[in-house]
């Protein structure tokens, strides 16, 4: 070493500085070796002397990894890896207090005892080896370090209340992930550090904490290793850990070691403990706030004079005790322990018979059990690899490929990903062996290739599973206070900063339903944040749209295109709903007022246009009196009103009142008072949601389909009562009719012997689109007895017609399709006298059209015939019992209990003074609102 030669331990708590103070003094030499005590540090040692002075003249060492320049000046390695006998001007070892460490002690011993710079040499590492140190190493200078900034014990705190920029420590990969899982959905993410980590995943990782990605990393005591991070706090979530043979609890030094690392620079710091760690008693927080630890007193040790004579005699030479008090013994470690499992091999000890041979295979067992499976089958592979270098003096090429081509792939999950990538190490340290295999810079550069793979998809499944990239982006921008951009696509997709959040339907922002806790609060503040100028924009584009893109649902909601943006409510008068617009708070209340006003434009001119004819009556000044009041009756009812809730008032209008109301497009129909026009469909379907509103109904029933003469009953309900001549229909039996078809039928009625009975004819049939059963059972529901008969088949006898179109009936208009034009009012001849009077009320409900006749070549010899009688009220009555689980009473009107007598002579409360299909008496009154009857009379007063 000569007479210059200097040893320093440069000792002191973390955040000191000593790596740098060490590095700066390296490069100050012409040569150095450094050792560290992790591959991961190593790298980010390497990485920093290579910016400093180029890869030309840098070399890094390590299990898995050689990258060796002609023209090395400086060696970055792990401490085993540390080359020996090269005589560097300068040698530093870090973190020299683990030479007390079970598993990898001895090594770092050795480098303590053995491992000289020719002009420096420096044990960097605590205050606790200073007297061990002072005892081994002759003429040792020691040069403290203090630390620069303080560090001070929090206390307990629960991962939800974790401050920004912390670490969370866990001591196996199992409870390093659950942590993790529970700060992403909590905190938006976390990034993952582990010893086991390759350099490349580990930097990856880091690199989403350093650049605020996240603001939480959850790592193994790994980052108590000389790991530079911008941590504020350490939080401890157990106190314990496997040290490879037994569950023990953490020294208080070892505490410290990982707890120093909050703070950095000028920066304070601070630890605690979270999780299920129990509370530091006082002692051991001051201990660690004030960096005053026990004394190390005696260090783990193996011999380096090894025998290679024989495999006896090398493991004889590692179990050798020192003669040393403040050396001990080092506990078994895997190397010795694989050597002695092949020293059981038959196969390799007939080959292990010369120091050549014993040496190989010492070299051999100590290949690192990366994969932890079991130490049997790590010798098996250690075997193999054994024999082949033995027997070829290298290891096949072709079982070398395939082991490591059977890893090359990166699929799978994180624990998938994890194992292939241990294995691969296994492969990389045989490759980064001189003379081990055949072609070694293919097969270094290869394996390395593939652990690279490795890493990146390991990064990739570590950041899915582990980072919201979403919460965290945008929790960064907000921190920051940056305008954030918001974009929204043509679907209604909503980005910022390029980040998917959710969609803008309308004008309500739907957040993505994965977000939860921070990160569903972090998308909500970001999002409405960045969307304020696009509901501006949504807003003014809304106000000028045409009406064609705006429409209404059964369900009286309000739509733009696909997306709901308003619903109706009930107003004070039943043809003038209210609007409430569906706009996000955060939008502003100038948007929700231009989209109000936008909505109840649209459905003040929807109603102004299907309602015209109704609205019409509202603004004729003609009308006065009781024409007027009848016309408004008609306005409350949306134009629709059944007979028998208006029976007088109809009887006190005379022939000029009526005439006022035709001019309207009024149809006084014996069963209902209507206006034809508004039974097309567009009208019903508002009729319905308006009328729909004005019952404060919770669902909205729907309108029938379009073009159906008949429809299928509904269940009967209080609450739906009116329903039928909402939609246009009229109940009768199992089945309902259109109101326009029920009052042609009820002028083909007019002219039967109902008294006598009658047949039900083709063109009955054909009008209401049934078939005869069904027919009968209509007839029922008019308050007729049906009679079923059997004869023979005329051979001429026309199948009834089964369609829906009807042929329209003299002085009708053409088009009787109903499948967007209703049939035309018929003239249809008003009430005709007393007996008239006493027709059937016909109750509302609905039917399906039905299948067709029998196909003619199918005819049978017998036919079924129906005859029909009029039944009275005793029999309309019944068959109102019968049906009354599907019927729908009059607007308004509930059914009669059993027993009760209808009020008034000769009317029922609930229906409508109908019309008898039978002979005339002799006394016949005459109605004066009939205008032929008015003509008849005139002729008998000038008689």
């Amino acid at each position: 070493m000569g007479e210059q030669s200097r040893v320093l331990a440069v000792l002191g708590p973390t955040n000191t500085g000593k790596t740098h103070f060490a590095i700066e003094r390296m490069l100050a030499h012409r040569t150095g070796v450094i050792g560290l005590p992790l591959r991961l540090l190593a790298r980010e040692v390497y990485d920093k002397i290579v910016s400093l002075r180029g890869p030309s003249v840098v070399a890094l060492v390590t299990g898995e990894e050689r990258i060796v320049p002609d023209r090395v000046k400086y060696w970055v390695c792990t401490v085993e890896a540390m080359p020996e006998g090269m005589g560097a001007d300068f040698v530093a070892i870090d973190e020299i207090q683990l030479c007390a460490d079970p598993e990898r002690g001895h090594v770092f011993t050795d480098r303590l005892l053995r491992m000289r710079g020719l002009l420096e040499t420096q044990f960097l590492g605590s205050h606790t080896m200073r007297s061990v140190i002072a005892a081994l190493v002759p003429g040792v200078e020691f040069v403290g370090r203090e630390r620069m900034s303080q560090l001070s014990y929090t206390g307990p705190k629960k991962i939800s209340k974790m401050p920004a920029r912390s670490a969370i420590v866990g001591f196996s990969v199992d409870n390093v992930y659950a942590i993790a899982e529970l700060i992403r959905r909590q905190k938006g993410g976390a990034a993952v550090v582990m010893g086991a980590l390759s350099p490349r995943t580990r930097n990856a990782q880091v690199e989403l904490y350093q650049n605020g990605d996240v603001d939480y990393l959850v790592a193994t005591d790994a980052i108590g290793m000389g790991l530079n991070l911008d941590i504020d706090h350490v939080a401890f979530s157990s106190l314990t850990k496997f040290d490879g043979r037994r569950m023990r609890l953490l020294a208080p030094n070892e505490l410290g070691q990982i707890a120093g690392r909050a703070g950095r620079g000028m920066s304070h710091g601070t630890f605690g403990v979270t999780g299920e760690a129990p509370d530091l008693h006082a002692e051991v927080a001051e201990a660690i706030t004030d960096h005053r630890f026990t004394p190390i007193r005696k260090l783990e040790w193996r011999s380096a004079q090894l025998q290679f004579g024989t495999v006896d005699a090398l493991i004889n030479s590692l179990e050798r005790k020192s003669d040393n008090e403040l050396l001990t013994k080092a506990r078994e470690a895997d190397d010795l322990g694989a050597l002695k499992s092949l020293s059981q091999v038959s196969d390799v000890t007939v080959r292990a018979r010369d120091g050549s041979a014993v040496r190989l295979l010492w070299d051999v067992c100590r290949i690192p059990d990366f994969r932890g499976i079991s130490h049997a089958e790590h010798a098996s592979l250690l075997e193999r690899i054994f024999c082949d270098l033995h027997e070829y003096g290298r290891v096949a090429d072709d079982w070398f490929g395939r082991q490591v081509r059977r890893l090359d792939r990166t699929d799978g999950d994180i624990d998938t990903l994890s194992k292939r990538l241990a294995y691969i190490r296994t492969w990389t340290y045989v490759a980064q062996r001189k003379g081990w295999v055949d072609n070694e810079t293919h097969w270094r550069e290869a394996t390395r290739a593939v652990e690279d793979r490795l890493s990146d998809a390991l990064h990739g499944a570590l950041t899915q599973r582990f980072v919201d990239r979403r919460t965290s982006v945008l929790l960064r921008r907000l921190k920051q206070k940056e305008a954030m951009v918001a974009e929204v696509n043509d679907k209604g997709d909503v980005t910022v900063e390029g980040e998917f959040v959710g969609r803008l339907e309308g004008f309500r922002f739907i957040q993505d339903k994965g977000a939860a806790g921070q990160e569903a609060k972090a998308i909500a503040q970001a999002s409405l944040q960045a969307l304020a100028p696009h509901f501006h924009l949504r807003a003014d584009r809304f106000y000028n749209a045409p009406d064609t893109e705006i429409d209404f649902t059964e369900q009286g909601g309000l739509m733009w295109g696909e997306h709901a943006v308003g619903k109706l409510t009930g107003g004070s008068d039943a043809l003038k709903p209210q609007v409430v617009a569906f706009v996000d708070e955060t939008a502003g209340t100038e948007v929700e007022e231009k989209v109000q006003r936008r909505l109840q434009h649209f459905i003040d001119r929807k109603i102004a246009t299907l309602f015209e004819p109704l609205l019409n009556i509202q603004r004729d000044e003609e009308l006065t009196g009781l024409a007027r009041g009848f016309g408004f009756r008609l306005i409350e009812n949306f134009g629709i009103v059944p007979r028998g809730m208006v029976a007088e008032d109809v009887k006190a209008l005379d022939q000029d009142a009526r005439g006022l109301l035709r001019k309207h497009g009024v149809r006084f129909g014996q069963f209902t008072i209507f206006m034809p026009l508004l039974l097309k469909p567009a009208p019903t379907r508002l009729r319905l949601v308006l009328w729909a509103l004005s019952k404060d109904l919770q669902e909205f029933p729907e309108s029938p389909p379009p073009g159906l003469v008949t429809v299928p009953a509904q269940t009967s309900d209080a609450k739906l009562a009116g329903y039928h001549s909402m939609s246009g229909y009229r109940a009768a039996g199992e089945r309902a009719i259109r109101i326009d078809m029920l009052e042609r039928l009820a002028d083909m009625l007019r002219g039967q012997d109902s008294r006598g009975g009658f047949e039900g004819t083709a063109d009955m049939l054909s009008i209401t689109g049934m078939t005869l059963e069904q027919f009968a059972d209509l007839m029922q529901g008019l308050g007729y007895k049906a009679e079923k008969g059997e004869r023979e088949k005329a051979k001429a006898t026309p199948a009834p017609a089964a369609e829906a179109e009807v042929a329209p009936a003299e002085g009708e208009a053409a088009d009787v399709t109903a499948v967007e034009t209703p049939v035309a009012e018929a003239a249809v001849a008003e009430e005709a006298g007393s007996e008239v009077a006493e027709a059937p009320v016909v109750e509302e409900v609905a039917a399906e059209v039905a299948e067709a006749a029998p196909a003619a070549d199918a005819e049978p010899t017998i036919e079924v015939f129906y005859t029909f009688t009029w039944g009275g009220r005793a029999n309309q009555q019944q068959n109102r019992g019968q049906q009354r689980g599907r019927r729908d009473n009059a607007q308004g009107g509930k059914p009669k209990g059993k027993g009760q007598k209808p009020k008034g002579k000769g009317r029922r409360d609930d229906g409508p003074r109908q019309f008898q299909a039978r002979p005339a008496k002799k006394e016949k009154p005459i109605d004066p609102d009939n205008p032929f009857a008015a003509a008849l009379m005139g002729l008998k007063d000038k008689g």
